[in-house]
Formats: C-alpha cells, structure tokens, sequence
C-alpha cells in the first residue's frame, strides 16, 4: 500500500484521520479500541451497568414475594437450578454475541438474516417498556417529594380518606351474652350496652390501611377502570418529565456519560438496603417476618408443584434481562478480547444475590409491621406496585423517624428504576446509531434528547386517572410472551441454524481456545435444556393465560383486545421480515430459503485486526453501504 492511499489502521482501531471534518462522537474517544462505535471507559463502566439494567424493581418487590408463596428457603433450590440451565446460557450467549460483533439488537442479526425480526421485535418491545417504566419512576418520584414532610400524608386517615379507612381491624359484629342467652349482635350494639364479645366469634369489617386509600385516592387519583381515563393528573405528569430529563441528561454522551452515573446508581441502593435490613433487624417482629421468607416454615413439599417451578423459571428470566436487547447493545462496546465468559456470571450471580439480600430487607419491616398491627404476616405481604406503594410505605409509617426512612426506601427505588431506564434508552439509540452511524455521530445529543420527548409525549396516557391500568395492561401483553417468544426464537437460530459449534469458535476467538470440558455444560444448555425449558414456559404461559385484571378490577373487552394487539404489534415484524428477505433473495424458494439462513457477507468482528483467518473474507463496515437496500420502515435489510 502506498504513501498515497486511504486512510487505513495504524493499530486495532486506530485510524489516521486525512479528512478535513473535525467531527466527533460523543461515544468515541481517542483512546478506544473501536473508534468508529466507541468501547466502555473501563470494566467496572461496563459491570455497573450490566448490574445496574440486571438488577431493577422487581428483585425487590417480586422475588422476596414468590419466594414466600413457594415454599420459603426451599424456592431457591428451583432458582438456583433454574438460573443455571436457563437464565445463565441465554445471559452468556447475548453478551458473546454483542461483544463479538460490536452490534446492537437488530444489526446484531447478519449472523441469520432470516431473524432479523426477532432484533426488532426485542427494540419495539423494549420502547413499549421504556415508556411504562418511566412512569412506576414517577410514582417513586412523588412518593420520594412527599416523604419530605413531618408527618408522612398516608401515617393516618386524613381528609381524604373514606369511612373503610382504618389503621387497625374493626369488629362488625359478633356473639355475646345476655341475660345468660347467647345472642349475635353489631358491635355498635354491644359496645352501647357494655357487653363483650365471645372469643372467636368476632367478624370484621373490611378496611384499608391509609397508605392503600392514599396509594389510589391520592397519588393516582385512580378511577374505576380502564373505561374511565378522567384527566392527566398533573404532579404525577410532572414527575414523569422530571424522571424523562434525568434520562435524557445522563446519556447525553452515550455510554462515556452513563458509564460514570452507574456507579452511583448502581452501587447506592446496596447501601440503602443494608441500612435498612439494620433496622429491621432491631425491631420487634422482624424474626417472625424473616422466618416467613426464609426460615423454619420453609416447605420442601412445595418443590413437587409445578407451579413453583414455573414461577422460579420466569422470575429468573425476567429478573436478568435476556431478550430484551439490552444486554447485546451493552455488550457491544465491550473490547473484543473482553472475558465475557466471567462477566456473565458475575453479573447474573450478582443479580440473584441481591434478590435473596432484598428479600431480608423487606420482610423484616413487614414483620414488625405485623407486631404492631397484631395481623400474622401473611395479611401484610404483598408483591407489585401494592408492596412498594401501599404495605411497605405503611411499614415505614409506623417507625421513628419515619420521613426519613420513607426516603431512602423510595430513593433506592427510584435509583433501581433508573439504572434500568438507561440501558433500555441505550439499546434504542444504540439501534439507531447501527443503522444511521453518520447522523448519530453528527447528531447523537438532539436524537437521544428526541427519543426521550416522544416516549414522554406516549407515556402521558399512563399518567392519567387510568394510567395504572395502562401501565398494567402493557406489562401484563408486552413484558411476557413477546421476549419469550423472542428468547426461544434467538436459541433455536443461533444453535440450530447458524450453528452452536460455530458460534463457540466466535468465543474463542474471544476469550481464547478451550478444552472440550469447559463447553460441555454450555452445549448440553444450548442445544436441549434452555430450549426446553423456554419452550415450557411460553406453553404454559399460554395455556394457563387470564385475562388481565388490576387488583379486583376486571378489563374491558376492548381493553384486552388492545393488549393483544400490542403483542401482535411486537412479534408480527419476525414472519414479515423472513418473507421479505426471501423474496429479495435469487433461486427457487428452497434456494431462498437457505441464503437467508447464512450470515451475510459483513457478518464477523467489526475491526479488520480481529478477523484473523477464519472471517478474512468479511466486507468492511465502511463498504457496507453497497450492499444494504433501506425500507421504508427505516430498518436496514442486507443483501445475500
């Protein structure tokens, strides 16, 4: 190669710039392996967000829950054993696969052309998230606002409460005696004639804890049903673009600007769940709450359920992320000889430990919460948006200084919420950047900043009157079979068609060589049980499927009709974009058939100095252009 010739690499990703464009991404800096994409400052950037989109809400409001319901201590055998054959695998193979290629979720398919809609199912999916998500961190928003007050607003029944409000059990009627008859009466009655009630006879009236009526009267000025979308409701509206500016401020930079918030975001609600396992921990009635989560009434009985083993599969799974995208567009701007291998378990041991530690934190509050309100446990445990908003919060009334706790329980919630958000609006730009590099480079601030306006402007149906059930009915369409759908999709393509040998020499020329044995577990995984089981779990998902429902509000027809066509939405855009690449593709149908299930001609590393033998034939990145034809949905399909 001459003097004279293009600009070429002086080292790995090193390019000498003859343009005269001084013009630079935010993402990328003079010191990253990939100067084109960007990479991670350093490890601990990475980690801290894989951590921190891993580990969200529902390791504190879902798992302690499940964990109870199924049998104590003896539900972790289950989890344990399902994040070893399920959740760990899918982990692992998302983030070899971004890491390997330095794509995001929808590029990342030119290793099977054929699924390039399961990319895109996993993005549309994650936007319907994305938008949800940041409402449930406006409610912690406000909760966290309204901490900031001497008296808590939803300690007692104030002026908003109705006469069901009450914090302690009310008898509406029971047996006594009179004139040496036994009688049964209201309790007014025998209160007014200074009579007492017969042991065991009593019945109680129904009431709600303040922080339940505030939950619903106040903060979400909930109306009686999805039929019913009443008006924004203006503080949570507030809240909603106070947590949307949040998000928007700190990937102004893309990951060189979340990379350093994560450690703050990530690392602080350990702080906070440890502070508040201490106080758990000294108050009377914590033992008894323990002790329904994890100790001496454990129930290995249980284990024989198949239920138990469903709800440990799809925590798991939910729990660490996978087929969101997520993982793959984090995993992309990973250096290429990056040990994905030990950060996958890191990262999902990490997840799994934090669920158990929560799981402390919270039931030994809501033991003492029991004591003080003589109720067994068991009426006090809640899982959702009722353990974050309504029995949680009423715990914390009940403790000295309750403002202060209030506080950082909702600011861990709010900072779990957050450290979530990022990496899903990461994977959206992350996207978009595969599929537009030249504008994201030139305009990646007003872009991240536009996505964030438009999934705020979505995200005002939410904050209405009916907004909880808006947020209940994405979660309940979108949030499950969608990714399963996705999940099982990837494997099959991935093992079965592209080649699951094939993709561990990918590892390999990672992580380095490895012996027969070390990939033995990994390919009984891949090849029969993770399938399996994914397979089971969206079977069963199916099958035992019940039309949505908040709390004891049933959903109108149309309301579920909604729902499925949000999840059609989703998943519709894999059949559409396999028949449109077969019918791009030359030959007779069979013929078609298998040119779109080989990579395309650019599928490999993304740097010329990782290639090595194996994928010197692949075209460069830079050439590309030439063999792609645009859509008019925007998305980008190769050419075979």
């Amino acid at each position: 190669m001459g003097m004279l010739s293009l600009p070429g690499f002086l080292s790995c990703g090193k390019k000498k710039d003859f343009s005269l464009s001084n013009e630079k991404d935010a993402h990328a800096s003079d010191s990253d392996e990939n100067s084109e994409r960007g990479n991670w400052s350093n490890k601990g950037d990475y980690l801290l967000s894989m951590v921190g989109y891993a580990v969200g809400l529902g390791n504190v409001w879902r798992f302690p829950y499940l964990t109870y319901q199924n049998g104590g201590g003896a539900f972790l055998i289950p989890y344990t054993l399902m994040l070893a054959l399920a959740g760990l695998p899918l982990f692992f193979m998302e983030c070899s696969l971004g890491q390997f290629a330095s794509l995001g979720p929808i590029s990342i398919w030119r290793i099977l052309p054929l699924f390039q809609g399961v990319g895109i199912t996993m993005v549309i999916i994650s936007t319907f998230v994305a938008i949800y998500y940041n409402v449930i961190i406006a409610y912690a928003l406000y909760y966290l606002f309204a901490s900031f007050q001497k008296v808590l607003p939803w300690s007692e029944c104030f002026s908003w409460a109705d006469e069901f409000c009450s914090k302690t059990r009310l008898v509406s009627d029971c047996n006594t005696t009179l004139d040496g008859e036994i009688i049964h009466a209201n309790y007014s009655f025998i209160t007014s004639n200074n009579l007492t009630c017969l042991n065991g006879t009593m019945n109680y009236k129904p009431v709600q804890f303040p922080s339940e009526q505030y939950w619903n009267k106040v903060a979400l000025q909930r109306s009686s049903g999805l039929d019913e979308t009443g008006g924004i409701v203006w503080y949570l509206a507030l809240c909603l673009l106070l947590s949307w500016m949040i998000v928007g401020a700190v990937l102004f930079k893309g990951i060189k600007s979340s990379g350093k918030v994560v450690y703050f975001t990530a690392l602080f609600p350990y702080v906070i769940l440890l502070i508040l396992l201490v106080r758990g921990a000294t108050l009377e009635g914590a033992l008894d709450g323990i002790e329904y989560y994890i100790g001496r009434q454990s129930n290995i009985t249980k284990l024989m359920e198949a239920e138990v083993w469903k709800d440990a599969a799809t925590q798991i799974f939910y729990s660490l992320s996978v087929a969101w995208g997520g993982l793959v567009a984090l995993s992309s701007y990973n250096k290429f000889h990056n040990n994905c291998y030990s950060d996958a378990i890191l990262v999902c041991v990490t997840n799994c430990l934090t669920s158990v530690f929560a799981g402390f934190a919270i039931f030994s509050i809501l033991g003492h919460m029991a004591f003080v309100s003589e109720r067994p446990v068991s009426e006090v445990v809640d899982s959702g948006f009722d353990l974050a908003f309504v029995a949680y919060p009423e715990a914390l009334s009940k403790l000295p200084v309750s403002p202060l706790w209030s506080f950082l329980f909702f600011f861990m919630l709010l900072l779990l919420g957050l450290d979530s958000q990022f990496a899903t609006i990461e994977t959206l730009t992350t996207t978009i950047q595969d599929i537009y590099p030249k504008a994201m480079k030139k305009l990646r601030i007003p872009i991240t900043l536009g996505v964030c306006i438009l999934l705020f402007l979505l995200g005002l149906t939410c904050v209405t009157q009916a907004g909880i059930y808006w947020v209940n009915l994405i979660d309940h369409f979108c949030a499950g079979w969608g990714i399963l759908i996705a999940a099982v999709l990837e494997i099959i393509g991935i093992v079965y068609i592209y080649g699951g040998n094939r993709f561990i020499e990918d590892i390999e020329m990672m992580i380095g060589k490895k012996s027969r044995s070390f990939w033995l577990w990994w390919r009984m995984c891949w090849f029969f049980i993770t399938p399996v089981l994914l397979m089971a779990i969206l079977v069963w998902s199916l099958v035992t499927f019940s039309p949505p429902t908040y709390g004891s509000v049933l959903y109108p027809t149309w309301g579920t009709a909604v729902g499925w066509c949000m999840i059609i939405f989703c998943v519709i855009w894999i059949p559409i974009v396999a028949i449109v690449k077969i019918i791009r593709a030359e030959g007779n149908l069979c013929q078609r058939i298998v040119s779109c299930c080989r990579p395309t001609a650019n599928w490999g590393p993304y740097l010329e100095c990782h290639r090595g033998e194996r994928y010197s034939h692949v075209v460069d990145p830079k050439k590309e252009k030439e063999h792609e034809i645009p859509t008019v949905s925007g998305f980008v399909y190769t050419q075979q």
